[in-house]
């Protein structure tokens, strides 16, 4: 851990700290034990957007304040929303066409932790989402980010070669078929003609226009902005204001305040409800529910939130370590890395820092998870008068243990879904197994209820990797499975870290000094909490 972090980790590190999944907002429901969000809805409203000159307001938190910039995404995704602030009946409460639009189907929820909350207080798992009519289950959000930022940089990899084919076609005044790879994948190829023209036909697990979409099983949203707009509307009937987001669909270039740029002169982009703040799109009385600078926050905190955990006992000279190493050789030997590619670089990281969360029985105290912060940012002085800018390094970072492709991949009719209009899906995106020791039931549908089943479902593409597994030895079949329950998440509140090491003399230990990824001790003022 680097000098600055290391001096603001010991500012606040013996403070109580309590925290659940869906979190009160306690200036309108006190309580003994100051449990829940200290500060109130219009509070982390603040002054909207603004600039990063502006007192308060999204913009300058995010450029000056960026760690109480993610803790207050943080404490956003927990709230529980209330009706009086806009929450209810979701689109058409359950009337209207579902053939056309799929957010009928969507439950109504008061807090995003309502389908991502598991582990205990974590952008985790555990809900259930009807876009098809077999319900699948919300998948966890750890690594969001960098998820993004991957399929966004094989993007524009991709549409580069593309570019290069077509300049070659005209310059040699015939087609020109070239190989599309990024990142060492293998994406077809794509043809192009002199007349400026494509054949995208053999194009492989990405739409023809080259845009890898990481979000939702069947690889249906680009970003993390349309995203959180989406599931605000759908899934609990808030409307977003986003004007910038309204003029990005419309044809306009957008770069968003956590850096991702949008353009919907290249691609298809989601829609908010408004982008007006007068507007009430529901007719429930209640306007500007989700004003601009929430999105904003929202964004920026789960582009920064933490990448799955590893739980291998390798340091404890214990069997399950070996099991574990063993497992992932043989996971590489059968073939399974074809499609699930352990580790990934990116080019640009546009985080303000890391956490690396391993398997430490010393130092994790209270669930023998440790997690040590690095920081990603570079400081950068003006004359403003206000604290200074922490900007990312946007240097390059090798993402580990993420298992993924970014590929839609046909993995037989035991994975099929039908859909509303009649028609069946039969491709999905390859799932990053980073976490999924921790989140069965599985599969993308939750239909299956073991590690082992769901491997054995496997087909269409990956008939001959099943196969192998299912001729393994019972030994190496377990090595396996030990190796993918040690890909885990893991409850940030109650996780020991280089910023909160916790301490098990407190008195009042569990509940209290069992350590946690406390962001609070980085803010600029440590005192005033979110």
């Amino acid at each position: 851990m680097s000098k600055q972090f290391t001096v603001l980790a010991g500012v606040l590190c013996c403070a109580s700290y309590i925290a659940v999944a869906q979190l009160i907002d306690r200036t309108t429901a006190p309580n003994a034990i100051n449990a829940g969000i200290s500060k109130s809805l219009s509070q982390q409203i603040g002054a909207g957007r603004g600039d990063i000159n502006t007192p308060d307001s999204s913009a300058v938190n995010i450029a000056r304040d960026p760690f109480r910039s993610i803790r207050r995404g943080r404490q956003l995704f927990q709230r529980k929303f209330t009706r009086a602030q806009g929450q209810g009946a979701a689109v058409g409460d359950g009337h209207g066409n579902i053939n056309t639009n799929l957010a009928i189907g969507a439950g109504l929820a008061d807090s995003c932790a309502s389908c991502h909350g598991r582990p205990r207080g974590s952008a985790g798992f555990g809900g259930d989402v009807v876009t098809r009519p077999d319900s699948r289950d919300a998948p966890h959000l750890f690594g969001l980010g960098l998820k993004e930022m991957l399929a966004d940089e094989i993007t524009t990899t991709l549409r580069q070669i593309r570019t290069s084919a077509r300049t070659l076609a005209k310059t040699r005044n015939a087609p020109v078929t070239l190989p599309l790879v990024s990142k060492g994948i293998r994406y077809g190829s794509i043809t192009a003609n002199p007349n400026g023209t494509f054949d995208t036909s053999r194009v492989e697990g990405v739409n023809p226009d080259l845009r890898v979409r990481p979000f939702f099983a069947h690889g249906g949203t680009i970003s993390i902005r349309e995203f959180i707009v989406g599931a605000f509307q759908n899934e609990m009937g808030l409307q977003s204001v986003d004007p910038e987001l309204t003029a990005a669909v419309a044809g306009a270039t957008f770069t968003t305040p956590s850096g991702m740029v949008l353009n919907g002169a290249l691609d298809a982009l989601e829609a908010p409800p408004t982008n007006d703040p007068n507007a009430d799109p529901d007719g429930d009385g209640v306007k500007n529910e989700v004003p601009v600078s929430l999105v904003d926050y929202m964004e920026f905190y789960l582009l920064n939130y933490f990448k799955a955990g590893t739980y291998n006992k390798r340091n404890d000279h214990d069997r399950d370590s070996d099991d574990a190493e063993n497992g992932l050789r043989t996971f590489q030997r059968i073939g399974c890395t074809s499609c699930h590619v352990e580790q990934l670089k990116i080019d640009r990281d546009r985080r303000v820092a890391d956490l690396e969360t391993v398997y430490d029985p010393l130092k994790g105290i209270f669930n023998q998870l440790f997690a040590t912060t690095t920081p990603l940012f570079n400081t950068v002085h003006d004359t403003s008068g206000f604290p200074d800018r922490k900007l990312p390094k946007a240097g390059s970072f090798e993402v580990n243990n993420i298992f993924a492709d970014f590929k839609r991949h046909d993995l037989g009719p035991n994975f099929y879904e039908r859909n509303y209009d009649g028609t069946t899906q039969k491709q999905f995106l390859t799932t990053p197994l980073w976490g999924v020791g921790s989140t069965g039931p599985y599969g993308h549908d939750g239909r299956s209820i073991s590690l082992e089943e769901v491997i054995l479902r496997h087909g269409g593409e990956a008939q001959s990797e099943r196969n192998r597994f299912a001729a393994l030895r019972s030994l190496d079949r377990g090595e396996l499975i030990a190796f993918l329950n040690s890909l885990v998440l893991f409850p940030p509140e109650d996780t020991a870290s280089s910023l909160d090491p916790g301490n098990k003399l407190d008195p009042n230990f569990p509940q209290n000094g069992h350590g946690s990824i406390k962001l609070t001790v980085l803010f600029n003022n440590p005192l005033d909490i979110e």
